[in-house]
Parts: structure tokens; C-alpha cells; sequence
């Protein structure tokens, strides 16, 4: 089996991916582990996608295809595959179709953990670090026993630029599954939605539920 996890940031798809992973045995083709492991290693695709992220850029689609190719002709993922990070649009989706047809493979279900903008927003923009000592808080999750102030050190709490409401909105945009790539797999009818606003524990089963 090869399924697709799509998810905005703050849906809580990384704890997902591990719990599918360790339920189901399919091995977990993260983005980011993959870039890391061609940078370590020196490659060429390595050595190309760091030149773009060393400036901030956005690593070339046709780079990321690559590594993805390579990554999937390994025997490890030869019985079936999770994918997580990846594709981010539908240029990438085509050609991840492309190569599993090539290997008499398809995609049998794009699982979509879906959360509305503004718990996102009040999910990611929550968290507050201590200047003195670093322990994080959340507003909702784990506020500190004094507003304002550390428990384990007594520190002053401050938010972090990127952890602002404004700032998380803007990365909501650009990070969000976009409606077109989702369409892609509502199309192609292998397109589950599951309620991200549930509890983790919830959400679980909900997700192995729709791989049956």
C-alpha cells in the first residue's frame, strides 16, 4: 500500500505519521529526512538542493522528484510506502503517480487531516518560551502557574517572531495543501478527510480506519 499524508502545519500529521508507521509497518518517506540524508551523505542532488538552501530558497521541484525516485527504488519501500511532506503540489503528485505506475504501483489513499485556519492559528501561535532557561509553554496545551512567568526557573516568557498570529497566518497560506493538489486525489477517488480538531488519540484510529 502507498498513501499520501496531506495536513496544514499545526494539524499534528508528524505524530500521525509515526503512529500509522509503527500500526501498519509501512515504511515513512518524510521530505525533510530525505533532503538531510543526500546533504549529509554529499550526493549530487544533495549538493544542489543545499546550494538553494543555503540562500532560503525553495529546493526545484525536479530536484525533490529526483531524491523521491531514488528513495522509492530501494527495496525497503518496494512493499508499500507512507508519504509524508511530499507531494507539496500537483506537478509533484503527477510525477509520484508516474513513478509507481512505472513500478506497477498507484497511490491507494491521500489521508487529509483537516483543522480550520483559525485553531491552527491558535494552536501554533500559543507557545511561549522562557528567556533564561528555554522550556516552552502553551497558552492552552500547558500554561505556565503565572502568567508570565517560568515554572522551573521563574524566568520572564516571551514569544517567539514566528510564533505571532500574524506570522503564522502568513505561513498557513504558504504551507497549506493546496486546493488543486487536493482535488488531484479527490478525482482520482482515493481521497480520505479526517477531522484534525479531535484528539490525537482520536484522530488515530480514525486515520487507520480509512487505510482498511
Amino acid at each position: 500500500m502507498y498513501i499520501v499524508l496531506l495536513g496544514p502545519p499545526g494539524a499534528g500529521k508528524g505524530t500521525q505519521a509515526d503512529r500509522i508507521a509503527e500500526a501498519t509497518g509501512l515504511l515513512h518517506v518524510s521530505t525533510g529526512d530525505m533532503f538531510r540524508e543526500h546533504v549529509r551523505n554529499g550526493t549530487e542532488l544533495g549538493e544542489l538542493a543545499r546550494s538553494y538552501m543555503d540562500k532560503g530558497d525553495l529546493v526545484p521541484d525536479e530536484v525533490t522528484i529526483s531524491m523521491l525516485k531514488e528513495r522509492i527504488s530501494r527495496d525497503d519501500a518496494a512493499q508499500g510506502a507512507m508519504f509524508d511532506g511530499f507531494p507539496r503540489n500537483v506537478v509533484q503528485a503527477e510525477a509520484l503517480d508516474a513513478a509507481l505506475a512505472e513500478r506497477g504501483n498507484k497511490i491507494d489513499r491521500a489521508l487529509l487531516i483537516s483543522v480550520p485556519d483559525e485553531e491552527l492559528v491558535s494552536r501554533l501561535s500559543g507557545r511561549w518560551m522562557c528567556r533564561e532557561c528555554g522550556r516552552l509553554f502553551h497558552e492552552r496545551f500547558d500554561p505556565p502557574s503565572v502568567a508570565g512567568k517560568c515554572d522551573a526557573c521563574g524566568g520572564e516568557l516571551y514569544q517567539r517572531e514566528d510564533d505571532k498570529a500574524d506570522v503564522v497566518r502568513s505561513r498557513l497560506e504558504k504551507q497549506k495543501p493546496p486546493e488543486e493538489l487536493i482535488d488531484h486525489y479527490r478525482k482520482a477517488g482515493v481521497l480520505h478527510e479526517i477531522d484534525g480538531q479531535k484528539p490525537i488519540d482520536e484522530v488515530t484510529p480514525l486515520l487507520l480506519e480509512a487505510l482498511r
